[in-house]
């Protein structure tokens, strides 16, 4: 089924158009957040936000963002927050087979801001290949329309014209920290399993028994530290995950 448009929040729309963008997405691991933007520092993310409109964070609010510039009205950023918490196993079974993906780019129908509210469950697929990113889980109900590639390996989810969910595909490949780029070459073994582990900590229970210093769980926490600090290849990624799991170690282990 070929989309036209879209419903993104209530009554606010937007025009698929044959134009994704061609910005890599970035995996913030440390804020658990997926960046679609090309600038490169707090400076130029400021400016990129005044210049464009579209859905953005406010002081005490942090929706996800899309951005579209004012004159062309086409997208022209993203950024995602990734929920903490994963579905369990029988939940993500009931994940209907998604739809291929139709490259496509999105042109607001009105310039006029609105708010595009987080997902709250996760979806981890076998190995961690794909996390979807539902709105809830009534979602799984029902089969998805729609699966609109806007940017590299980043997809929205379609349910009756309206968007509720999107999709990261082998999202350790675009492990990186701050605003820096990710690493153009591909990631190494050792680091997708580490990556695993790592989403193990932060989605199911062994955080909230990092967070109340249970002392099985702090071993896993400083047995994941070890591992990637003595993870000598793929380095970028590496240091990408450490940023949390060291932080972690600091504040409770």
């Amino acid at each position: 089924m070929r989309l036209t448009r879209l419903t993104i929040d209530g009554d606010w729309t937007a025009t698929v158009t044959d134009e994704p963008l061609e910005i890599a997405p970035g995996f913030v691991f440390r804020d658990f957040r997926v960046r679609v933007a090309a600038y490169a520092d707090v400076e130029e993310r400021e400016r990129f936000q005044l210049t464009t409109f579209g859905s953005q964070d406010w002081l005490w609010d942090t929706p996800d963002e899309f951005r579209f510039d004012p004159v062309s009205r086409d997208l022209v950023g993203a950024e995602f927050r990734v929920p903490a918490a994963a579905a369990d196993a029988e939940d993500t079974a009931r994940l209907p087979d998604l739809p291929p993906v139709h490259p496509g780019g999105l042109r607001a129908d009105e310039v006029r801001d609105f708010r595009l509210e987080v997902t709250s469950d996760l979806c981890r697929g076998p190995g961690d290949g794909v996390l979807t990113c539902l709105r809830d889980l009534d979602v799984l109900d029902e089969p998805l329309e729609a699966h609109i590639g806007i940017a590299p390996d980043v997809a929205l989810l379609v349910q009756h014209g309206a968007v509720v969910g999107w999709s990261l595909t082998d999202p350790v490949r675009y492990l990186t920290s701050g605003f820096a780029a990710p690493d153009p070459t591909g990631p190494a073994p050792a680091t997708r399993l580490l990556f695993s582990r790592c989403l193990d900590l932060v989605t199911t229970s062994l955080f909230d028994g990092v967070r109340d210093r249970n002392p099985q769980a702090l071993t896993v926490l400083r047995e994941l530290e070890r591992a990637l600090r003595g993870q000598r290849e793929d380095r970028h990624r590496v240091e990408a995950l450490l940023a949390f799991v060291a932080e972690l170690v600091e504040d409770y282990g």
